[in-house]
């Protein structure tokens, strides 16, 4: 099974074409990056939230919505050292769905500032004895 390749720009994530073909990929990248940057910034993660994004209302599926706590967290709280373990505890709970749904058999996330309200999220996900590492670098949003 593929999905769309989706990586991580300065402007959020696009996908590459080339000769006018998507560029597919076989590995959880395309999943962790949805599950962390998907849905609408705005949504906080709390039940019946009216910012939640528009394709969580008719999902029945816990797994299948999509909340992005850690999208949300590097908009609303100052990037400082001390709020790395709470965007790596957010994007732990937004990467959770991989083992309830037994997609992954562990999953690991390490955060670092890496310049002026940048940071780097590693994530490493082992998934059928494979292990997969995948970084983002994502513009810390909220004012310190």
């Amino acid at each position: 099974m593929t999905d769309v390749l989706l990586f991580q720009t300065n402007d959020n994530g696009e996908m590459e074409i080339e000769d006018g073909l998507v560029t597919l990929t076989p590995s959880l990248d395309t999943s962790a990056y949805l599950s962390l940057f998907g849905g609408n910034w705005k949504d906080d993660g709390s039940q019946n939230n009216r910012q939640t994004w528009w394709g969580n209302l008719d999902e029945t599926d816990p797994a299948k919505r999509y909340r992005s706590e850690t999208q949300y967290l590097l908009g609303t709280i100052p990037a400082t050292s001390r709020n790395l373990r709470r965007i790596e505890d957010a994007a732990t709970r937004d990467l959770q769905w991989l083992l309830d749904e037994k997609v992954a058999s562990s999953v690991t996330v390490s955060a670092s500032l890496i310049g002026l309200n940048r940071v780097k999220i590693e994530i490493i996900i082992r998934a059928e004895g494979d292990e997969s590492q995948f970084n983002y670098t994502e513009n810390w949003r909220a004012s310190t």
